[in-house]
């Protein structure tokens, strides 16, 4: 019998976006440009999700390049990788803003044996997505900043929505990070029927770029929403 950690690496392994996108956007794949992503995120789930547990859904918007988008673990850079979960990544040294709420969160929480155990977290679009500047630079970007991109990716977020779901993950109340976020996954729902009650909290990077000083009360919102309270 499969675990939750052999779905996840399965769905990691087999990860591919081959469609269509508006120019100025590429996609980022972390688990095809450096092999040592695909080593740590296995060891990730298997530290974490070696179990066939139920877990509750909180959803991202796509991963950032320092994030994810290097460890393959969402919202986790190598800092917290290696300090928050005990697993070194030698390749790469990054640094993510989205990651030090997040980590801060889960430390409130209990700990990560414990949040991981209830919680599972991925993206509607699980891979990274830049887009390049009138100077030629390339910056992160979300699924939602270009209209053309968005529908260009929908029906393959769509598609990674329910393939997470499968896994075995309570759909009854979700947690969706980020407000313009929420609209889409909303969109999205209205349509596929995905998740019963959706829950909105701030997104983390808006919280600690935005909001550091107050972050203890966004800590506790987000630990009282996971109460329903």
């Amino acid at each position: 019998m499969l675990t939750f950690a052999d779905k996840v690496i399965g769905f990691n392994r087999h990860l591919a976006y081959a469609g269509a996108l508006p120019d100025g956007f590429e996609v980022m794949n972390p688990f095809l440009e450096n092999p040592e992503t695909m080593k740590v995120m296995e060891e990730f789930y298997h530290k974490y999700y070696h179990d066939s547990e139920q877990r509750r859904f909180m959803i991202g918007i796509n991963p950032g390049r320092n994030g994810a988008g290097v460890t393959g673990v969402p919202f986790t850079d190598t800092k917290r990788l290696e300090m928050a979960c005990g697993i070194t990544m030698k390749s790469a040294h990054t640094h993510e803003v989205s990651s030090v709420f997040l980590y801060d969160m889960i430390d409130a929480y209990g700990g990560t044996a414990r949040f991981y155990k209830d919680f599972y977290i991925n993206s509607p679009f699980p891979l990274a997505i830049i887009r390049q500047t009138a100077g030629g630079k390339w910056l992160n970007a979300n699924y939602y900043d270009d209209p053309a991109l968005f529908e260009s990716v929908k029906e393959f977020m769509i598609d990674s929505l329910k393939k997470h779901i499968n896994m075995g993950l309570d759909t009854s109340e979700v947690f969706i990070l980020g407000k313009k976020n929420a609209d889409y996954i909303r969109r999205l729902n209205a349509q596929e029927k995905l998740f019963g009650k959706l829950t909105v909290l701030e997104h983390p990077r808006f919280i600690q770029q935005y909001r550091s000083k107050e972050k203890q009360l966004y800590i506790d919102k987000y630990l009282q929403a996971f109460q329903g309270r």
